[in-house]
């Protein structure tokens, strides 16, 4: 009896210490390639959120001038922030956001600009109007690539 558990507990093996070290070393490398992407596809997100409260605030502007006889003459961050509840003046709660006194600039009776913010650092998206004409702008202007996030060569 004695020599049969002497024998099962020698046939049951682990895992030696180099087996153990290769398999760790492994999943760092895996996690070293997959954690700048990550990082990339957030600042993506960040984004891809701010462009579409660009595009919030101008349909928002499109309601403006409707209820204003077609001009955009006196409208303001604030305003189109009374007309869409879910427009956000001022960073807060990690959300895309409008500043008060840059959001809307260039409110004449023709045309606006309209400007969102992403919570990136820096990261800006613009539409403006201008009679018939609406361009889409962004900053950091001259990205490309992963390092522009969704501004790529200062255009959406």
């Amino acid at each position: 009896m004695s020599y049969r558990l002497r024998q099962r507990s020698s046939d049951e093996a682990g895992f030696t210490l180099i087996e153990l070290l290769v398999v760790i070393l492994i999943i760092g490398i895996l996690a070293a390639i997959a954690i700048p992407s990550f990082l990339s596809q957030k600042s993506k997100a960040s984004d891809a959120s701010a462009k579409e409260l660009a595009r919030t605030l101008e349909t928002t502007a499109e309601t403006y001038a409707a209820d204003h006889g077609g001009s955009y003459v006196g409208m303001t961050a604030k305003i189109l922030a009374e007309y869409e509840p879910t427009i956000q003046i001022g960073n807060a709660n990690n959300n895309a956001y409008v500043e008060e006194k840059t959001g809307v600039e260039k409110a004449t009776a023709t045309g606006y600009k309209v400007t969102a913010n992403s919570i990136v650092p820096g990261h800006t998206f613009s539409i403006e109007k201008e009679g018939g004409e609406v361009r889409r702008t962004c900053k950091p202007e001259g990205k490309t690539g992963s390092e522009g996030g969704g501004c790529q060569n200062s255009a959406w």
